[in-house]
């Protein structure tokens, strides 16, 4: 199918946004879309201007909008060149439903839940790594640059339950119009979520409560027209308190206790595991492990038979313990489990329940929606006494049906909400419905601290539909909590709560240089005391990161996944030993004596400084036409940074300043045409026998200095003078040159005899 092109009509102005539900058993892409803020303004006039953008599907076919593939991306840590493949379909399905030119301004999001928090930061970071540099290079949607939230920003992320739970909260009173217009008494719908492993609560303290609240989100929306609302919203988590872990400890409480109490034999024999358990239907039998946070005994951690008994209300009594309503609570006031919230006044406070808390009522007992304490207990009652092999027949019968159907009982009435089965029920469903209702219960009630309403003539056929009567007769102005899975058509999901931010953020603000919208969670500004921990796994922004930026810019033959390793890690090997053979080539001369130097009985290390000392002498070459043959130079000490630690091997051998400037040459004016008069110089303590018919060099050569030089060489110490008559010698003789101690006369000359006038 080809993608739909801006001239369609309803595309008119549409801008469209993607969220990856990356779960436990599958991930879920679902597509969005929105019109433009402007362009509502327009068509609709001053009255738009005071309501959210209109999130919506993102297809004209609903059934196009969302896609889903299995299992979970967490399955991929030990296989990570299959993740690819895993997102391909995903991917397709959002580039054909999607015009290519709106592509570039479409955000994309894959945002993991449980699944990925179970794993190890490494293995957590590898796949999200190989999952942004798919979806980066593969489209063209966008995407955010590199961040310390991960590789690909905030793009591709795990986010925390309490995260979860925002975005719910957000998408509730999103569909609920809980926000309702700007400067409104009304209040927001309080969120309630449940899930397998975890459960999560979200709601807006009243105004005197949110003065006294600590840690509360700040939940920054603009409206159409441009102006602000922001609501200060509590939200905390509970791990370990969704159905499935719940029903673990349950099992482990009930094996614990059962092993504790019962004898080691009976007639010599020993007695058989079973253990009745009134949270399941009756004369239904499971084979269930526990599950110990704490030390157990060999025996203990069996696996045990449990014989469902149906009691309803003992299984209400051994479940709630499970709440540790006794544990200490550091900041009180807590729910439960020690976990502190504001107080709830549900008077006031609307909740709504998704999740296991429509699954636990509308599907079985067909008591989705408005809530009531009496009608649901009544249900569960019934429900678990009956035969499990009763409750199975009528499953079958349902199945091969394949419809609807209404089933009434002879003796015992009827199992309420049977009506509402069909094929699709799961057997596993059913054999957990009681348990799951009784903690359902416990959860609301004992946990959060919801009341009961019960009537006390024991009326107890009230309809579901007439929930909000009953409650406003019992002093309750509106039900206090339904349980929900949609509204119209649009799922309660926390993927709606993110894009209604991304919508609200694109919206120009009314007051020019105004604050960006962030995200709850990255407007955080103290992370440690906030109730929102953002799960940051080790990311490592080094040569990947590099490979990731250049890669876009390559053909896909020299990307990664092509080439089976990172083009940008070679590239910076081959450049590093590049640098490092040309320095070490400048270098080659200080590096060889250096290493003569440190080792012991070289027989080429002294020839080497003399070599270097000889070959850094002066010269016209080196230091121009003003450079005698006769000063003194010194090793140069490379100014290299690198080279600042073996500095001081060139430091041993310098020859001092002051000896260094003696035998500069000086500038000597020209001599007059007139003879000078002969002065006799002080004895040179350079004095040596020469013999009387060694020639002597007729070039110019430097006098000795002003009377204050030759004052300090008298003073020089042996070894400095050896070392400048070393250094004084003529490079092209072997002799040394006299008129370095002579003051410069007039010569003359007759035959071979050298006179003095």
């Amino acid at each position: 199918m080809p993608p739909p092109t801006v001239a369609d009509a309803w595309l008119n102005s549409r801008r469209f946004g993607i969220v990856v539900d990356a779960g436990s058993s599958g991930s879920r892409l679902q597509i969005y879309s929105w019109r433009d803020a402007r362009a509502v303004r327009d068509a609709l006039g001053p009255e738009a201007s005071r309501s959210l953008p209109k999130v919506e599907k993102g297809t004209e076919r609903d059934e196009n909008w969302v896609i889903k593939v299995e299992p979970g991306i967490s399955s991929f840590a030990g296989n990570l060149d299959d993740i690819p493949a895993y997102l391909a379909p995903l991917l397709k399905h959002a580039q054909t439903h999607i015009p290519p030119s709106l592509h570039p301004e479409t955000p994309l999001f894959l945002l993991a839940t449980a699944g990925m928090r179970l794993l190890s930061p490494e293995q957590q970071a590898t796949i999200l790594r190989t999952t942004c540099h798919f979806l980066r290079f593969h489209s063209h949607f966008r995407i955010d640059s590199p961040s310390p939230a991960g590789p690909c920003g905030s793009s591709v992320r795990i986010i925390t339950g309490e995260e979860e739970g925002l975005f719910g909260w957000i998408s509730v009173n999103y569909l609920l119009n809980g926000f309702g217009p700007l400067n409104s008494d009304r209040s927001t719908y309080g969120f309630l979520d449940m899930g397998g492993a975890s459960t999560q609560i979200a709601f807006e303290p009243s105004l005197e409560e949110q003065k006294k609240a600590q840690n509360l989100m700040d939940v920054r929306l603009r409206l159409i027209g441009g102006e602000e609302i922001s609501h200060k919203v509590f939200v905390t988590t509970w791990l370990g308190y969704g159905t499935n872990q719940a029903r673990e400890r349950y099992v482990g409480q009930v094996i614990r206790r059962h092993e504790r109490s019962r004898p080691s034999l009976v007639d010599g024999s020993p007695v058989l595991d079973v253990i009745e358990d009134p949270c399941l239907p009756r004369d239904l039998t499971l084979v269930e492990s526990p599950v110990y946070a704490g030390p157990s005994t060999a025996h203990e951690q069996k696996a045990h038979t449990l014989h469902g008994v149906g009691s309803f209300e003992r299984c209400l009594k051994e479940t709630s313990p499970l709440l540790n309503k006794t544990v200490p609570c550091p900041d009180a006031p807590c729910l439960f489990n020690g976990i502190h919230a504001p107080p709830i006044d549900f008077s006031v406070s609307r909740f709504i329940g998704i999740s296991e808390y429509w699954y636990s009522s509308e599907p079985v007992f067909g008591l989705g929606g408005s809530y009531n304490f009496t009608q649901y207990e009544r249900a569960a009652q019934e429900f678990c006494g009956k035969p499990w092999n009763e409750i199975l027949r009528k499953h079958e019968e349902l199945k091969k049906e394949g419809q609807l159907t209404r089933h009434a009982e002879g003796e015992g009435g009827r199992i309420m909400g049977l009506e509402k089965w069909n094929d699709k029920m799961e057997i596993s469903r059913l054999q957990m419905q009681c348990f799951k209702a009784a903690w359902i219960i416990n959860v609301l009630h004992e946990g959060l601290g919801m009341p009961r309403i019960v009537d006390p003539g024991g009326n107890d056929t009230i309809e579901a539909d007439e929930g909000d009567d009953y409650a406003k007769k019992k002093g309750f102005w509106r039900p206090w909590f339904q349980s929900m899975e949609s509204v119209g058509d649009m799922a309660i999901s926390w993927t709606l709560g993110k894009m209604v931010l991304e919508a609200s953020k694109e919206i120009p603000p009314r007051v020019k240089n105004s604050r960006p919208l962030p995200d709850p969670v990255e407007g955080i500004l103290d992370v440690d005391s906030s109730p929102i921990q953002p799960s940051r796994p080790p990311f490592h922004f080094g040569l990947d990161a590099i490979d990731d930026h250049i890669s876009s810019h390559l053909p896909p033959s020299l990307t990664r996944h092509s080439l089976g390793f990172p083009l940008a890690g070679v590239l910076s090997c081959f450049f590093m030993a590049l640098c490092v053979s040309v320095i070490a080539y400048r270098l080659r001369r200080y590096i060889r004596i250096c290493v003569r130097r440190l080792t012991p009985f070289s027989p080429k290390r002294d020839r080497d400084l003399a070599d270097l000392s000889m070959e850094q002498g002066g010269s016209v070459h080196d230091d121009g036409p003003n450079s005698s043959p006769y000063s003194l130079r010194t090793p140069s000490v490379p100014s290299l940074w690198c080279l600042r630690p073996i500095a001081p091997l060139w430091h041993r051998h310098r020859i001092p300043q002051h000896i260094n400037q003696i035998f500069r040459p000086r500038q000597v004016p020209p001599s007059p045409a007139r003879p000078s008069p002969i002065r006799r110089s002080p004895p040179s303590i350079f004095a040596q026998q020469s013999d009387a018919s060694t020639p002597t060099s007729t070039s110019a050569s430097p006098t000795l200095g002003t009377h204050d030089d030759y004052a300090f060489l008298k003073n020089a110490d042996a070894g400095e003078a050896s070392s400048i008559s070393l250094y004084s010698r003529s490079r092209n003789s072997s002799t040394i040159s006299l008129s370095v101690l002579i003051p410069r006369q007039p010569l003359s000359r007759t035959g071979s005899a050298l006179h003095l006038h």
